[in-house]
This record gives C-alpha cells, structure tokens and sequence, in this order.
C-alpha cells in the first residue's frame, strides 16, 4: 500500500529511481537511537523523506534532549537525505498534533508512519510500582495510539493510503520474567495492531507490527545479549520495517514479524481445534473439562 514504484534497485543515493519507498514521508518515533535510529536510516535510502522524532529522555522516560534527535538529522542530512528533528512527546495529544505538522515540510501528510519509541522500567511483578507499570504504558502503548490516530486522521482527510509498522515485543506476546509492564503494554500493541488493520483497511491504510529482538540501550544489559556479538543488532530489524512499509507487503495487514538477527517468522494467536458438547445444552462441568482438557486444547 504504497505510492511509489515497487522495484527495488538496492540502497542508492537519496532520490534515486528505483527506490521502495520513493517520495514517500516517513514519521518515525523514537527515532534518535536503537532500533528506530537504524529504521530512519533504513526508510531514507530508499528514498523516505523523514520527520525523525525523539523526546531524548532517559531509559526510564524521565528528562529531555533535543541533541538526540537533532544529531540523527544532522547525521542523515550529511549523507545526502531528507530529514527534519522533531523533539515531541508522543503522550501527549497536543504535541503529537504539533509533530505532524512538521510533514509541511514536504508539503504532503505522511504516509508511513513508525511506532518505535519505548521506555523500560523492569521489575518484578510483586516490586512493581504502579507508577512504573502506568509510565511504560503511557509510552508504548498510548504513545502508538496518539500518533496511529493523528496520522490515519490525515491520511483518511487527503484520501491517502499509507502504512502504519507498529513494535510490539517477544515479550508483550509471549511474556518475561521482569517485564510485566513492557508485556502489558506490547500486548495492547498487538491488539491495537490487529483493531487498527480491521478499521483502517477501508482507508487504504495498512498496520502491521515487529517483534524485534536486538542489542540497544533499553535491552544491552539482559543476560542473553553477555556474549552475543553482532548478530542480533538494530540492522537486522530494519529491513523487516522497510518491506513492511513498501509496495512489497501489499495485501498483508495485521501481520506480527518477528526478528532475532538472521531468523524471521510471523507470530500470531492460534486457537486450538476444540471440543463441542452437544449434550445438557452444551453445558460443561468442571469434572469434564479437566477429563476432556487434553482434547480441547490440541491444535
């Protein structure tokens, strides 16, 4: 669901034919660093103009750095693309709507959008504080349905078609020990997902959703990453967001990839095949369904 052309000649230089996602413009949260870093990189060379948007806060959400966005600009613009800083909260409606704006630069709305910015605040479930579980939410799961609203509502106004590449996590979906906050917060993710591509399927809009393992400052300090080297990194998950927002995905919506360095799938829930009780008006007691649970949950 794309408007440009769906060749794909490699990574050329800035506005080149040939390109996935040629003239298209591309909002990218959490744009400064990690994983959203190497998507905006990623969508420009293949012709992207960019709104790169990062809040520069700290692991924890707390604080704000306009030089974190401001240098992955700097750094795009020296390489030869097209990209402006935005330095907006995505928790907050009113600068979400002031960040879209930024897409007159190019004097059209934004088409692709990128959901990427997070915050990490582990604990275990029982030290948990409800302020660490409401900031996580706060940020990666309302934080991607602002801006999924404000750009699907100017789509929807300039009767655009456009892409929506959300990130949930292995863990939003099938859960971690310390991270009960991230989990809860990327399992709406993924629910958000799979609403958002039912509803917005009549705009011409497509949401799909990665769910990226890779090495960045939120997640460098997990035991799992102590020796591993170059295999799981940021650039790994960045041509997963590129197909996912070009031409090449057409007809795919409410699609979960997952990428951990070199291996790909596709997650999704499955229901089992079930058992149907057709006697006592299919009513079950307790004592049948732990006799008969074997059967009910085979898939």
């Amino acid at each position: 669901m794309t408007n440009g052309p769906s060749n794909a000649d490699g990574l050329l230089g800035a506005g080149a034919p040939g390109q996935l996602l040629r003239g298209r413009v591309a909002l990218v949260t959490g744009g400064g660093r990690g994983i959203g870093r190497a998507v905006a990189r990623a969508l420009a060379e293949q012709g992207a103009r960019l709104v790169l948007n990062d809040l520069g806060c700290a692991r924890d959400g707390s604080g704000r750095d306009p030089k974190v966005a401001d240098d992955a600009v700097h750094e795009l613009r020296e390489a030869g693309f097209e990209a402006v800083a935005s330095h907006h909260d995505v928790t907050a409606a009113r600068e979400v709507a002031e960040m879209v704006t930024l897409a007159g630069t190019y004097g059209e709305p934004i088409d692709l959008l990128v959901n990427s910015a997070g915050i990490l605040r582990n604990s275990s479930l029982l030290d948990l504080a409800e302020d660490d579980f409401t900031a996580v939410l706060r940020t990666d799961l309302i934080g991607t349905l602002l801006v999924t609203q404000a750009v699907a509502a100017g789509l929807k106004q300039a009767r655009r078609r456009g892409n929506i590449v959300n990130m949930t996590s292995v863990s939003g979906l099938l859960g971690n020990v310390g991270q009960a906050n991230e989990s809860a917060a990327k399992a709406g993710v993924y629910g958000l997902t799979r609403t958002s591509a039912i509803e917005l399927q009549k705009f011409g809009i497509a949401v799909n959703a990665v769910a990226a393992i890779a090495r960045t400052r939120l997640t460098e300090d997990l035991p799992m990453f102590e020796k591993v080297r170059g295999t799981l990194e940021p650039e790994h998950v960045a041509p997963a967001v590129v197909f996912l927002a070009s031409e090449l995905a057409d007809g795919l919506s409410g699609v979960v990839l997952s990428v951990a360095g070199g291996r790909l799938a596709t997650i999704s829930l499955v229901e089992s095949q079930g058992r149907l009780k057709d006697e006592a008006d299919g009513r079950w007691t307790p004592q049948e369904i732990a006799e008969h649970f074997g059967s009910i949950a085979r898939r």
